[in-house]
């Protein structure tokens, strides 16, 4: 791991994270005094009130916590699955398993984060990358 200089301070936590991504790079924070790792970006460690948190890069390597079926018609893209990632960082992080049937998604399979911009959602056609994750195996 990697620590990095956080782009303009004026960004704010959430800010400096979309920056990041925007950039490639998987910055999560943690805490210096602690250790303890943190998401959703934040100014304050929520279990320990610390308040020395910086950004480093993390492997992105994870474990399914939870999943889902979002059920849609093939007209409006098909059924796609909804997950919980638990990173081996501890956080956990709401995602997506893409390059995988909705149903092959289980709680326990290893996965690996991949940036990516995405032609759904919020962020659709836009310049600003996502968090999605793949099967650890899986060919990019």
């Amino acid at each position: 791991m990697t620590t990095a200089t956080s782009p303009a301070a004026e960004l704010g936590p959430e800010g400096q994270f979309w920056a990041h991504l925007r950039a490639g790079r998987l910055m999560i924070q943690r805490s210096r005094s602690t250790g303890e790792y943190v998401f959703y970006p934040r100014l304050i460690a929520p279990r320990s009130g610390a308040d020395d948190l910086e950004f480093v890069e993390v492997g992105g390597f994870g474990t399914v916590y939870s999943t889902t079926i979002m059920r849609r018609p093939a007209k409006h893209g098909g059924d796609y699955n909804a997950c919980v990632v638990e990173l081996d960082e501890g956080v956990r992080m709401l995602s997506r398993v893409i390059a995988c049937a909705p149903d092959e998604v289980h709680i326990g399979m290893r996965v690996q984060a991949v940036i990516a911009s995405v032609d759904f959602g919020t962020y659709a056609n836009s310049e600003q990358p996502i968090v999605l994750f793949r099967r650890v195996g899986a060919a990019p």
